[in-house]
């Protein structure tokens, strides 16, 4: 039976790198007779062009049918004067919240390779793979009421809600459990309990949800903490499982210590196993159109496409394999550029890739 995949290019280096994850996908679609059928919409800046929406309704049509969906990247600096709820960034968070995406998987996995394009010391991050686990619907940035008022003495106040639900907390921490129990057995379940009751809740519900997993060690952290071990002692970490927020912030101060940002994948999952996979970064606008962005988050997210949501276990391996081999090769794009490294552009790369299949 064919598979529907959705390709949202979006805006900035979105449409170069999702061209360079597409050639692979063809690649391997062919190779391994996956049947996947491919087609392309519009989402973010690129979509306010066309239409004045960042999620046009026919794009979240598309996207409700479509088995999986591979996204580029949203935003720049062209719609930043919009009013908040037309920016670019609408149409990514109407894409999880519509297609109820509430898992997000974001690996931070070092390439040895690369050990010495971290930012940190080699022996602290060589053998990095952490997986971070974040709750993507819910929390500070879907709570209501929002918004801006004027209070009584007439100075405006900016103001957000955060809330979680139990079920929420269970849903989410169920993924988290389950991830640890097929990697290395352990789960850091990040909070602010000491502070917010929302988080006290959050520790409450995975303590609770513990039991039902004895083979998986979980431990408790607050946030703060969490953000210092993940630089002084990362390989302390398996799978860590925080809320939209913390996530969000401690996922990108992750990624960097495998060396770039440009290098590392991420899933968005609903409980039908139907996800959206982009590269970690963003539009990076500085650089768009002139072919020296990094495909391989790219290229790696729709290796995660195939293993999560389209059961195709083989094919995703074998991108990964052949991304590991053309580091071998010592190409390296600027963002992971190293004095023995050969510098190459993004064509370049996706070529080199394909090769290597």
């Amino acid at each position: 039976m064919s598979k529907s995949v959705l390709l949202l290019p979006g805006d900035g280096i979105g449409p170069e790198i999702v061209s360079e994850a597409e050639k692979v996908l063809h690649k391997v679609n062919d190779d391994y007779k996956l049947g996947l059928m491919f087609s392309t919409d519009l989402v973010g800046g690129a979509a306010i062009d066309a239409t004045g929406d960042p999620l046009p309704a026919k794009t979240m049509a598309h996207a409700q049918k479509s088995d999986a969906i591979l996204l580029g990247a949203v935003g720049g600096p062209k719609w930043d004067d919009l009013d908040m709820a037309k920016r670019p960034e609408k149409g990514l968070l109407g894409l999880r919240s519509g297609l109820q995406l509430f898992a997000n998987l974001r690996p931070a996995v070092l390439y040895p390779q690369l050990a010495s394009a971290s930012s940190l010391k080699p022996e602290v991050v060589s053998g990095l793979d952490i997986l971070i686990v974040r709750e993507l619907t819910g929390g500070i940035y879907f709570g209501q009421p929002r918004g801006v008022r004027t209070s009584e003495n007439g100075e405006r106040q900016g103001y957000n809600t955060y809330v979680y639900s139990e079920s929420e907390i269970r849903r989410i921490g169920r993924v988290a459990f389950e991830s640890a129990q097929q990697r290395g057995g352990k789960l850091c379940s990040v909070d602010k309990a000491n502070v917010l009751e929302v988080t006290r809740l959050w520790r409450e519900v995975m303590t609770d949800l513990a039991q039902e997993y004895p083979d998986v060690e979980l431990s408790h952290m607050y946030v703060d903490n969490a953000a210092m071990q993940l630089v002084r002692a990362p390989k302390q970490f398996d799978v860590i499982v925080t809320g939209n927020m913390f996530g969000d912030i401690l996922s990108d101060q992750a990624a960097m210590l495998t060396g770039s940002i440009g290098m590392l994948p991420s899933a968005s999952m609903n409980s039908e196993k139907q996800g959206m996979f982009e590269p970690c970064h963003g539009s990076a606008p500085d650089i768009a159109g002139q072919g020296l962005a990094n495909p391989l988050a790219t290229i790696l997210s729709a290796a995660m496409m195939l293993r999560y949501s389209l059961g195709a276990e083989k094919p995703a391996a074998a991108i990964e394999k052949a991304v590991s081999k053309v580091l071998d090769q010592g190409l390296r794009t600027a963002d992971i550029m190293s004095p023995d490294g050969r510098q190459v552009g993004t064509r370049e790369m996706g070529d080199a890739v394909l090769a290597a299949l």
